[in-house]
């Protein structure tokens, strides 16, 4: 993945964030040695920051598109109030059974929902009023995502997605290739939504945390 994050900053940063704890610190690195998308992990970086981010909110329910091998669900979850839960919902199989494991080994893994398929298909399903919705699947359907899931948002709510810099590709412009097209539109629709307001962050590939007014 190419990074708008030179080396010698995010060396820097690396030597001053708080580690987080071991079980995550061996996701991340099994993650890295053995799944061949391992450039879509969180990592320690923006990982304690979903963590942080959900200590503040003290969530009782947090939903989160797109679960990969878990490493975000468990940062996430960790901030949750004791009654609290997380759904997570991951389209691969092979992924949600990686993920599933290590929600078992979790300490906060009873309050984690696994939902596998399609998100689409579930988000209709989905009931709750969410205090804090994670967005990090398929980018084409960023602006459907968010636009399904925002009326179930509660008032002061948040919505965080992820990888709003696409690798840098939003920055080029004509924009080339779908993806960064969609980021492009989902980053307008966000904007021009009078429900919510919105700041950019660059971390990693850049997150987008949006509140519910």
């Amino acid at each position: 993945m190419d990074s708008l994050i030179s080396p010698a900053l995010q060396a820097y940063m690396d030597r001053w964030v708080s580690p987080l704890p071991a079980l995550l610190q061996e996701l991340e690195e099994v993650t890295r040695e053995q799944h061949p998308e391992a450039h879509m992990l969180s990592g320690a970086q923006q990982g304690q920051f979903l963590s942080m981010i959900s200590h503040m909110i003290r969530p009782r329910r947090v939903l989160e598109i797109g679960t990969f091998t878990g490493y975000s669900a468990l940062c996430l979850a960790s901030g949750l109030e004791a009654e609290g839960l997380l759904y997570t919902i991951e389209l691969r199989e092979a992924d949600a059974e990686w993920a599933q494991r290590y929600f078992d080994r979790s300490p906060h893994g009873q309050q984690i929902r696994l939902l596998r398929g399609n998100a689409q298909e579930w988000l209709p399903k989905l009931t709750e009023t969410w205090d804090l919705v994670f967005i990090d699947a398929d980018k084409t359907s960023y602006t459907d995502y968010f636009n399904k899931v925002l009326p179930q948002v509660r008032s002061n709510g948040f919505i965080l997605a992820d990888n709003i810099f696409f690798h840098g590709q939003v920055l080029h412009q004509p924009l080339s290739g779908k993806n960064a097209q969609a980021i492009w539109a989902f980053a307008e629709a966000v904007r021009d939504c009078a429900a919510v307001e919105q700041v950019p962050i660059p971390l990693r590939d850049g997150l987008m945390l949006i509140r519910k007014k």
